[in-house]
């Protein structure tokens, strides 16, 4: 005893001593093959151009699509998400160049399962909003709403297109009603059985989109209220999840990652199949913009992130930090 009590006999702090010890500890470990690296290729350009507000992001060339490749699986990194931007001109109400044999994201999967084969998962948006002229994920009717079953249509012909050019899971990315079930049919039917889905389960209707509407050149006008969830709730996100599984999902997604960590716990904790979340544009960006400044440590915060997504339940992580953090790790 002392005059101030007796001293803890517990002490937490013990486990903390050392960096040997702390990393024994450790309940969380980042690896590279939880990683996968979201790359935007642009149709039409000889040079690489950056995206403004998320610096150190470009859209690719063909060539240096490649190359990214390449480093993401001499990094470690499991997967690579291929996002299109085809040029403007070749942008139309139905979305056209989606489903072009030719189009620029299906040249793309080609090159790059020509350059590494299976040695990186090669996986693609199947969405329409960067090939419309009005930005949207899918057709619209004729009072300007997209049209749910309209779009469903399109989904399983970019599902087609997309597996013939070689890649190994699609990501449905337009929360429509019954996309899951139509794409596995239409990939079933094509002889593609052994492509994966990656489904967007709960894909919130946020703010931190922004930056991607830059990197992948979109003409939405207004907002995606109509069918991203609204991100005041939970319970619906479970609902979607159940569908997605009845319809045959392989894998499912949570977007954005750090403001719905709540969600990605609720529904790693209902499933038994992966769970990815990812890490958007403005994630990206805001630490980004605070480093640059000096207000963080941009290495620390990294991290820092990246543990707690997979804290949260994520076995897959989408970040655009993806092979810088592999080759850290």
């Amino acid at each position: 005893m002392t005059k101030y009590g007796s001293f803890p006999g517990a002490r937490p702090r013990r486990l903390r001593t050392t960096p040997a010890m702390r990393r024994m500890v450790a309940e969380h470990r980042l690896h590279p093959a939880d990683l996968i690296l979201p790359a935007f290729v642009r149709e039409g350009i000889s040079e690489p151009v950056p995206i403004s507000a998320m610096p150190g992001v470009v859209q690719h060339t063909r060539d240096t699509l490649r190359k990214a490749a390449v480093e993401a699986v001499e990094a470690g990194v499991a997967g690579i998400m291929l996002f299109g931007v085809p040029e403007d001109a070749k942008k139309d109400a139905a979305g056209t160049a989606g489903t072009d044999p030719d189009g620029i994201l299906q040249v793309a999967i080609r090159d790059v399962r020509d350059e590494v084969g299976d040695d990186l998962v090669i996986m693609s948006d199947l969405c329409l909003d960067e090939y419309t002229d009005h930005g949207h994920c899918g057709v619209l009717d004729a009072d300007g709403r997209v049209d749910n079953d309209a779009t469903l249509e399109r989904y399983a012909e970019m599902a087609q297109v997309q597996a013939d050019a070689g890649v190994h899971v699609v990501g449905p990315s337009g929360m429509m009603d019954g996309q899951v079930g139509v794409v596995r049919d239409a990939l079933d039917q094509t002889g593609h059985e052994d492509v994966s889905i990656l489904a967007y389960t709960a894909k919130y209707s946020s703010a931190f989109y922004g930056p991607f509407r830059e990197a992948v050149g979109s003409s939405l006008k207004g907002d995606r209220k109509t069918y991203q969830q609204d991100p005041a709730n939970l319970r619906e996100s479970l609902r979607e999840l159940a569908l997605d599984l009845e319809e045959g999902a392989d894998m499912v997604m949570v977007k954005p990652a750090l403001p719905y960590l709540d969600v990605l716990a609720k529904i790693a904790d209902a499933v038994e199949v992966p769970v990815a979340a990812y890490q958007i544009s403005g994630e990206y960006a805001m630490v980004e913009a605070a480093a640059e400044k000096g207000w963080i440590d941009r290495d620390k915060a990294i991290l820092e992130t990246l543990t707690g997504i997979k804290r949260a339940g994520a076995n897959m992580i989408l970040t655009y930090w993806a092979t810088e953090a592999a080759r850290g790790l």
